[in-house]
């Protein structure tokens, strides 16, 4: 089969369906659309910063999709789909730097689980992106890549740590993407990027091959511009891995049909979404001003009413948790450098360091990020002996005091969710800094549960707001429902207008 016309797929925020469908009817070739999104990158990605580096095979590896395409039809559900990974995956073929100088040759010698579970589907690693250095924190800027920029408006952050899988899709660099999340990183950015992403349950999706951040938080997870794309996604990264024991949890929980078989455009219809109040409004008057609390409080309103029109009974308010129990949970402290280590001790040869420590010491680690970690004292920690630290084991029991009350929530109102907003305030203005207390990222992170952040609408100031939706455990099924009716009765995503069409 000889490439088609280039000009006769429209690549603009096209989805899987529409990709496949394509292919099936000859009017475009995996090679052509690698191609198309490469010249995007080529084109846009000075402004927005979101790439760290162009993958040299992606072109092959089309061409020869194309090869197997033409003899034997797709070769899995993701055929020929362009994917950019956030560059804390694991690629054999690609360095894997966590946005940092001290790893900038570093190539392990196999990919993350998920990484192979996509490659398997026929997705096209086109690119990986850039993030917040090793994860930590919530801006996007990192001493390999620099500072990634908002798709919506170049002053302001994309949020963090996936930012730059969040801003490479909206502005279509990619067809879809794929972050982790320790607390944020798979749904502020998709919230202010006009975008869906999902935080699995615990358990769910493999982490091995992710650059760790906490062991007992990290979990990859879907980002793209539609539902039915994360669910394709997800259906794909969710799965039982040995070589990470708390997936055997999620093994028998991946619906038999999937999770585009639940995409429902009458999911809110007898549905009971709680409001968590708690969630609203600035928290902390250094973080914001109350115009940019108001704001997104406006949004998120209009949001509840189009539930509540679309079927659903809107229990308002529900008081989920107390909010400085959730804070008084954290455990990054405690297990960043542990994690961290036993990452580099796997990948042997393929890094210069063993240990985190080291990697601070040459002093090449962005300002913003090395402050960070001097302030949180992750080296005051004695990492060998956390079985024995009263300290780290009681925010661990502390969580699971969360989690029973946040299921014992969902279960006395009777719930399918829980809704509130993935920030209190917008997106910040460059050079400010994301404030992490403004994020809801805790409830989701510290009780293991899924959630799904959608497009809710835009600010005054043309500036994305999400909505964040939690579930019970496993419940990802029914947060498709919801989040595909919603999407389909408010038709909230709008791409941004400085990236439109090539000519």
């Amino acid at each position: 089969m000889s490439p088609s016309p280039t000009d006769s797929f429209d690549l603009l925020e096209a989805t899987v369906a529409d990709i496949r469908a394509a292919m099936a009817d000859e009017r475009v070739t995996a090679e052509a659309l690698v191609d198309r999104y490469l010249a995007r990158i080529d084109a846009y990605d000075d402004d927005l910063n979101a790439i760290l580096t162009i993958n040299d095979d992606a072109r092959r590896r089309a061409r020869r999709l194309d090869e197997r395409f033409e003899s034997d039809g797709f070769v899995g559900p993701l055929h020929g789909v362009p994917i950019v990974i956030k560059d804390n995956h694991d690629t054999r073929d690609m360095p894997t730097t966590a946005g940092s100088v001290a790893l900038a040759e570093s190539t392990p010698s196999r990919d993350a689980f998920v990484v192979e579970q996509l490659r398997d589907a026929g997705c096209i690693v086109v690119a990986k992106a850039n993030l917040q250095e090793l994860s930590f924190g919530v801006d996007t800027i990192s001493s390999l890549g620099g500072a990634t920029r908002n798709a919506y408006d170049l002053e302001r952050r994309p949020s963090g740590s996936s930012g730059g899988t969040a801003a490479a899709v909206a502005a279509n660099l990619a067809a879809v993407g794929t972050g982790s999340d320790t607390c944020s990183s798979v749904r502020s950015p998709p919230a202010f990027n006009d975008l869906v992403g999902v935080r699995p349950t615990r358990g769910l999706v493999s982490r091995t091959g992710i650059v760790p951040l906490s062991e007992t938080q990290d979990t990859p997870g879907p980002i793209a511009r539609t539902v039915a794309d994360a669910a394709r996604l997800l259906e794909v990264m969710a799965g039982y891995d040995p070589a990470d024991p708390v997936t055997a949890r999620g093994a028998d929980q991946v619906p038999a049909d999937g999770y585009v078989s639940h995409l429902d455009d009458d999911g809110l219809e007898g549905a009971r979404i709680g409001i968590a109040r708690q969630f609203f409004g600035l928290r902390n008057e250094a973080n914001g001003s109350e115009a940019d609390a108001e704001a997104i409080t406006t949004v998120i309103e209009d949001a509840i009413e189009e539930m509540e029109a679309a079927g659903a009974t809107i229990v308002d308010p529900v008081e989920v948790v107390d909010l400085d129990r959730l804070a008084s949970a954290r455990v990054l402290q405690y297990e960043f450098a542990r994690d961290f280590d036993a990452y580099l001790a796997e990948l042997g040869d393929a890094t210069p360091y063993d240990s985190l420590a080291e990697i601070v010491e040459t002093g090449t680690i962005a300002p913003s990020i090395d402050s960070r970690i001097e302030a949180a004292g992750i080296f005051d920690v004695d990492t060998g002996s956390l079985d024995e630290n009263l300290g780290y084991l009681r925010r661990l029991e502390r969580r699971e005091r969360l989690r029973e009350t946040t299921l014992s929530k969902l279960v006395e109102h009777d719930l399918d969710a829980v809704l509130y907003p993935p920030s209190r305030v917008p997106p910040v203005e460059i050079p400010d800094h994301q404030p992490f207390e403004e994020m809801n990222c805790e409830l989701s992170a510290h009780t293991g549960l899924p959630s799904i952040v959608v497009p809710a609408g835009f600010t005054g100031d043309g500036l994305p707001v999400g909505l964040e939706l939690l579930g019970g455990a496993f419940a990802e099924p029914r947060l498709f429902e919801l989040a595909s009716a919603f999407e389909r009765t408010t038709d909230n995503r709008r791409p941004p207008d400085r990236f439109g069409e090539l000519d």
